[in-house]
């Protein structure tokens, strides 16, 4: 192991913590924003509205939760309190909330009725919850508004089974002359440890972080193991630890390079922090008559599900309701036609049953085969010189393939850093794709082709290589 610098072997051994991997699995869910924007056509409201105003006469949680199930989603995360203020909980700390509106009668819990909708789908529940409140007289004072954000913090924690995503995103829209709240970003996280110790804290969080747009726009190489100043609390947390390189004046979360070996090389500090990629269907978050012919098309969905998931990041795509409560048609239509598209390009594995042979592996537990296990616990391992490593796919016959689905075993960490797909062509080995990290999840597509044999050659790892994932469609 001598020949990998330090650093190099630094970066090989953080690994994600069981909650994130249980994140990365959900790979594709749905964010519902919903809420009194709904209702007065706006994307942030200012805190002022008439709770009254909210009133969705047929309300559904079922649909939308059978919708993104059609869909392919595993997850849905809705926006139980936006910037405005307004909860869609009947919250004991404001009036600001469903209580004071007309919908059935302030007897009514949209929350309540989402985690149920999810759970009879088969979904898990996720919320996102705004620091930004722009109804509450205590926000701007400092610990009056922390006490009171974490008093709904552990409202919404508490009452709603478990949840596997808390989703902040840290807006602050106030001016120069408006009101500045210092956050208690370490409480918050306290809080949610404590009562939701299973869920991820994205985005302003220390779990998941923003993939940099809102375009669904994936990196080439998309690392999980990057700089701990990537993320808020790690900055935070870092003021006053000597012994941590200091980030750079200008942290560019868009930046096309996170975690490369030029990118860790002079940080002191890593953490596993793999990336969302978060995109509206429509143009808005919230839902708006205006865009009703607007929609994002079905190729342009594919598109993102294949550049986020296909990209070891995960798919976060906005479903907006509509002031009925529902989703609108033109939405189904897209969602539905996706669900369908997803079958149809994952419909059977044809690697199942098939056979993997390697050049080197560390031990018996951990030849190629074991790529193709399902068992987490089994996997391919190279040993320590990874480099030049070959794996050989036998599908046992011809078949028409366009996608090779790989993936690391990301307990043991991110190593692969470039690798190269080869199928056999007229007896000879054609390159197909390849690129630098695998991740989480690798999808490799390519023009549709007649094959038996596909070889994956790791060209660059960082202290060994392996696979859990080798999957033929």
């Amino acid at each position: 192991m001598a020949k990998y610098p330090e650093y190099v072997k630094y970066a090989a051994s953080v690994v994600p913590s069981e909650r994130q991997i249980k994140w990365q699995e959900t790979e594709f869910y749905s964010f519902i924003h919903f809420g009194i924007n709904t209702f007065t056509d706006s994307e942030w409201g200012n805190g002022n509205e008439d709770p009254e105003l909210f009133n969705p006469e047929k309300l559904d949680c079922r649909q939308w939760a059978k919708l993104c199930k059609l869909a392919g989603m595993k997850g849905m995360i809705l926006t139980a309190k936006h910037h405005d203020g307004f909860c869609l909980w009947p919250s004991a700390y404001t009036d600001h909330c469903v209580r004071s509106s007309r919908w059935k009668d302030g007897k009514g819990d949209v929350v309540a009725e989402c985690a149920a909708a999810c759970k009879e789908f088969g979904l898990k529940f996720g919320i996102y919850v705004s620091p930004w409140d722009r109804h509450e007289p205590t926000y701007g004072t400092g610990e009056a508004y922390n006490k009171f954000f974490k008093n709904q913090l552990r409202e919404v924690l508490t009452a709603y089974g478990e949840l596997f995503c808390v989703w902040f995103d840290g807006a602050c829209g106030e001016g120069k002359n408006g009101k500045k709240q210092e956050y208690d970003w370490e409480g918050y996280y306290k809080l949610i440890r404590e009562l939701q110790p299973n869920a991820t804290i994205n985005i302003s969080g220390p779990d998941v972080r923003w993939c940099g747009n809102e375009a669904g726009v994936c990196r080439q190489s998309e690392w999980s193991v990057v700089p701990y100043f990537h993320s808020n609390s790690e900055l935070i947390a870092a003021q006053s630890q000597k012994d941590v390189s200091k980030p750079p004046k200008k942290i560019n979360p868009t930046a096309l390079d996170l975690g490369s070996r030029k990118q860790i090389k002079k940080c002191s500090k890593l953490i596993w922090y793999p990336a969302e990629v978060d995109v509206s269907i429509r143009k808005g978050w919230f839902y708006h008559p205006s865009e009703d012919y607007s929609v994002k098309p079905l190729s342009k969905l594919m598109e993102i599900y294949y550049n986020s998931v296909g990209s070891n990041a995960c798919f976060l795509l906005n479903i907006p309701p509509t002031p009925e409560g529902k989703i609108h048609e033109k939405d189904i239509e897209t969602l539905l036609s996706m669900g369908a598209q997803l079958e149809i390009d994952f419909n059977e594995n044809l690697a199942d049953g098939s056979v993997i042979t390697d050049n080197r592996h560390l031990d018996e537990k951990h030849t190629g085969q074991m790529a193709l296990s399902e068992y987490p616990d089994s996997y391919w391992h190279s040993g320590d010189d990874p480099e030049g490593a070959e794996l050989i796919l036998d599908l046992g016959d011809e078949y028409d393939i366009d996608k090779i689905v790989l993936g690391e075993n990301i307990r043991t960490g991110q190593q692969i850093e470039k690798f190269k797909l080869y199928a056999q062509l007229g007896g000879k080995w054609k390159k197909v794709g390849g690129g630098t990290v695998i991740g989480y999840k690798k999808i490799c597509r390519f023009d549709e082709i007649r094959v038996r044999y596909f070889k994956l050659v790791i060209e660059k790892a960082r202290c060994f290589a392996t696979l859990s994932k080798f999957e033929a469609y």
